[in-house]
């Protein structure tokens, strides 16, 4: 993993240094999204002088305890279950052993992401038994999609019933995104505030200035061709069948036109199978060649069914592509209005389409709209400014 590039603000006084434990339900090696936004903050409070633990599920095969970049692991056992998308604490004899050396210090913040994993619901529990601040932020915009309406059902029911648990529990409610407050409430939560996402501006640019790979050449890409770009899980949830679909009808009408998908996931061989001509896919990439391969691109798409505030976005902008999104996945306050991106009604490929041409076609509002996203990026959603107001709370 690269070193992340944050200021040391350790302070001399000892009584300023905190324990936090952060909870996630998946982390390193696992990557995505989440699991970068825990890995910045964890690195940020240690550059802080601040001590932290990072608690995540073990599905198997993993070390119980490792640092990476710095920070100390810790993993419990766990079921995986859905392909490990829902781990479930595994009661055994390691997991009770692991429980009792967390049981033995007193961490001053409990701080765990998302809510509806058995995980999630253990970190609450052990920050109220603790006596700490226990803080819980919120990640999405909307409940899980399962693609069948009864499983739907059942996975809001299971929602609404383990969100109502953690509520008796009285942790306190943050977002990532104003999106993701205004989604708290559809459970009776008012949140505290908003924990945002963020880039690592000087990592990233030092990136752009000396990448390591050229998609262009590899994939024998004209150097006037127009890229668009996914990056990110390849999940249903994604859009990306749409995505798919509406990049299509523009293949068809323009030859000068790339559909490039990076990242691994279950929906990866369908997309293979079904791929229109010059739509590509990479594989799964390292952060950094997220960051080489979003220099080559132009359009970034991200049409989501639900998204709290997205990693993938954030680096796109910090990349200067334009930006393609649904108003579901849509962070606010970074895209103020349409003049930033284009905001679509829906995941659907007519409408994605529409855009997909649209942006074609309008180079110069296009280059405007990214330049003007970059300058909000900047000046609003660091990871310092983020760390910077969890060491606040």
């Amino acid at each position: 993993m690269t070193k992340r590039h944050f200021t040391n603000r350790q302070n001399p006084r000892r009584n300023s240094q905190r324990i936090y434990y952060i909870f996630a339900a998946h982390y390193l090696p696992y990557l995505g999204g989440l699991e970068l936004y825990i890995q910045h903050m964890a690195q940020g409070l240690l550059a802080g002088g601040h001590q932290v633990l990072v608690i995540t599920p073990n599905p198997g095969g993993l070390p119980s305890y490792e640092k990476i970049d710095g920070v100390s692991i810790l993993r419990l056992p766990s079921f995986p279950l859905m392909e490990n998308r829902f781990p479930v604490p595994k009661p055994c004899r390691e997991f009770f052993r692991l429980h009792k050396k967390l049981m033995a210090r007193r961490p001053d913040r409990v701080i765990v992401n998302t809510r509806f994993y058995f995980h999630s619901l253990y970190g609450v529990l052990l920050g109220r038994r603790k006596k700490s601040r226990t803080i819980v932020i919120d990640h999405g915009s909307s409940h899980l999609s399962m693609h069948q309406p009864a499983l739907n059902f059942l996975g809001e029911c299971f929602e609404h019933g383990i969100t109502f648990l953690l509520r008796c529990l009285r942790p306190e409610f943050y977002g990532v995104s104003r999106a993701s407050l205004r989604w708290l409430t559809h459970f009776h939560i008012q949140g505290a505030g908003i924990l945002s996402n963020g880039v690592d501006i000087q990592q990233i640019e030092e990136r752009l200035a000396a990448p390591r790979r050229d998609f262009r050449r590899e994939y024998q890409i004209p150097k006037d061709a127009l890229i668009y770009v996914y990056t990110g899980r390849l999940l249903k949830e994604k859009g990306l069948l749409p995505l798919a679909e509406a990049f299509s009808r523009l293949s068809n009408q323009r030859k000068d036109v790339y559909l490039l998908m990076a990242g691994d996931g279950p929906l990866e061989e369908e997309l293979k199978k079904n791929a229109p001509p010059r739509m590509l896919l990479t594989g799964k990439l390292e952060p950094m060649e997220v960051i080489d391969l979003l220099k080559a691109s132009d359009i970034f798409c991200l049409p989501s069914v639900s998204e709290g505030f997205s990693t993938s976005l954030l680096e796109a902008a910090a990349c200067k592509n334009y930006i393609i999104v649904t108003r579901s996945a849509c962070p606010t306050e970074l895209l103020l209005d349409r003049s930033y991106c284009s905001i679509l009604s829906d995941a659907k490929s007519d409408g994605i389409a529409r855009a997909l041409f649209w942006a074609a076609d309008h180079p110069a509002e296009r280059a405007k709209a990214a330049e003007k996203t970059y300058r909000q990026l900047v000046d609003h959603f660091t990871w310092e400014k983020t760390v910077a107001n969890v060491e606040k709370l």
